[in-house]
Order: structure tokens, then sequence, then C-alpha cells
């Protein structure tokens, strides 16, 4: 049975909101979290940027769920650091961590002036950060000269197990290789055709028996506004998702992004939609109130999906933890 889990938006909300929201999801019966880890957030409209590794801790410690971050082990960071920082978590808290890594955006990594690799070797970079954080893991001292460059570096405080590493692959052939080192996989909705390509892609790749996480955004709005509130919600926070994955991988800050205002918009990109969220007076999680330009937390109520809209336009965030069996999110009746 899958789980249903929430996921903390770093880009959007500040810290301390987010560890409320947090508490709320546990509460509305959400039975997994995980989080993003960003410097920059996509665009200026989205406004936050919180440290995920500090909010991570508190919020292990606010809820019992197990918990996870999509991050990059190297650019502003380094792998032998993000091995430390996993292995505390996993030590403070056994069996309730994961972390999923992938080879980074531009956005946050580009900060410390280094050139910003190639695809093909950023992938080299993280193979390299795979090996050497589960060598620090089984409590090796490790010493690495390759694409990344490690020198003499031993954990002394170690869990018990280390945590699972899920790879962040949004493309088949991403997929398909992360098949072979990957503990599991973490991808993003998106049309059934396409999830199940690159769901498959990973199991051909030597993922078949391992589990498979997905991401899912949705616009909603209180009732009283109308689903063309939660649309322009959608534009506004996410309108970044209508790039493919390459060059959204580039982009190296939110002012390289603009895009027209979202009046009247929203409803003229590519066939598809965002899935739409009608809120009920009751239930849910906490939030700001209506009316006030940012999206609330997330109720799992009522999904229905509107025609005419991109599919890529979706804002906040759920994470599917589905086990073997990957299950998308069903259609209401």
């Amino acid at each position: 049975m899958p789980l249903i889990g929430y996921h903390a938006s770093h880009e959007q909300f500040s810290p301390g909101d987010l560890l409320r929201y947090a508490r709320a999801a546990q509460l509305a019966g959400f039975t997994a979290l995980s989080c993003s880890d960003h410097f920059h957030p996509w665009s200026e409209r989205q406004g936050e940027s919180g440290h995920s590794w500090s909010w991570l801790g508190a919020a292990m410690a606010t809820v019992d769920l197990p918990t996870g971050v999509v991050a990059c082990p190297f650019g502003r960071y380094h792998p032998a650091v993000v091995a430390q920082a996993a292995a505390t978590l996993e030590a403070m808290f056994p069996g309730r961590f994961w972390i999923a890594l992938g080879t980074g955006e531009a956005l946050n990594e580009h900060i410390t002036g280094r050139p910003w690799p190639s695809k093909p070797e950023r992938q080299a970079m993280l193979s390299e950060s795979v090996d050497a954080m589960r060598a620090l893991w089984r409590g090796e001292e490790v010493t690495h000269r390759g694409s990344i460059v490690v020198d003499r570096a031993r954990l002394y405080t170690l869990p018990q197990r280390p945590p699972p590493i899920f790879a962040a692959a949004l493309t088949e052939q991403t997929a398909r290789w992360a098949g072979q080192w990957a503990d599991g996989l973490i991808t993003i909705s998106g049309p059934r055709e396409t999830m199940r390509a690159v769901i498959d892609a990973f199991r051909e790749g030597g993922g078949e028996a391992k589990p498979v996480h997905i991401q899912a955004k949705i616009a909603y709005a209180d009732p009283t506004q109308g689903d063309e509130a939660a649309r322009r919600m959608a534009y506004e926070q996410w309108r970044t998702n209508v790039f493919d994955s390459e060059t959204a991988a580039n982009l190296a800050t939110p002012r390289r992004i603009r895009c027209p205002r979202a009046d009247g918009v929203a409803g003229r990109h590519r066939a598809g939609g965002p899935h739409l969220l009608r809120r009920r007076p009751a239930g849910g999680l906490a939030g700001r109130g209506p009316g006030d330009g940012r999206r609330r937390g997330l109720p799992a109520q009522r999904l229905r999906q509107p025609a005419g809209l991109d599919r890529r336009l979706r804002a906040d965030g759920l994470a599917a933890a589905a086990g073997r069996g990957v299950r998308a999110f069903p259609s209401p009746p």
C-alpha cells in the first residue's frame, strides 16, 4: 500500500511555516515527509530559500514520520559533508531518514564561482560522490581524486545502518543509469505514459525490486475564490515547470526567469492541466488565509483535473512513496 507524504517546499514557505505545516500534515493523516534543498528559489515570486539541513533536524524532532531530502552532493556542498549530515540525522532518528541525490541545478550550485559542468561531467561527479558517501558510512577512511576530491576523510559518528540513497531522475536515460546504483527512484508526476517510461527505464536498468517515490504538485484555492485562483497561483509559483530538465538545470538565477503576468494567461498553455483541489471548510492543513497570494497546505480531498491547462504548471507538493508497485493518484469518480 503506498504512503502519501507532504513535501515541504523551501522555495515557497519560511522554515517556521514549514514546521507548522509538517505538524499539521501528520495530524491530517499524511504518513511521510520530504523537502527540497535550494539556495535560490525558482523564481522571485516564490521568495524563500531556507536551509534544508538546519530545518530537517527540527522537523524530524517535531514529527515522527519517515523523512527525506532531495539534494546535490557536490557544487556548493562536498560529498563528505553531506555524508556527515545524513549520518547524523540517521543516528538521531534511526530508520527514518532517506536522501535523494541528483546532478543539481546551476540555480543553486553556481554560487561558488566555479564553472557549471556539463550533464555527463555532473553524472561522473554524482557517481563518485555516492561511492565516497557509502564508504564513509561503512566507517572507512576515504581518499579519492577524480571528478571529486576527498582527502583522508572519516566519519566517527555512524548510524546503525546507512540511510538509503534514492536517485532523482526526470528522464528515461537518467532513470536507467540510476537503476544500477540507487536504492530507489524519485521522480515527478506528469502524463501517465511519461511517468511509466521513466519508471520502466529505472526497473530495466537494475531497479526492479526497488521503491519509487513520485512528487505531485497540486494547486488549490478557497472555494470562494474559484478555480481560476488556483490556476493563477499555479502559474505564478510554478511557471518554470514548462522548461525541460536541461533548460531548468542551466538557469543561474531567479532573475533569469521572466514570464508575463498571470492575469488571464494560466489557461493558454499546452493541453493538460494542474490538478486542482477544492478545499472543504473543515480538515486539511493549517495555512495562510484566502486572498493573500500564497498557497495553503494540502488537504487530501477531491482531486479533479480540468482540461486546457499545462500538466506541468502545478503548485505545492505531495510526495507519494509508492513502494514496489507505483500507483498514480486515482481520478475521482
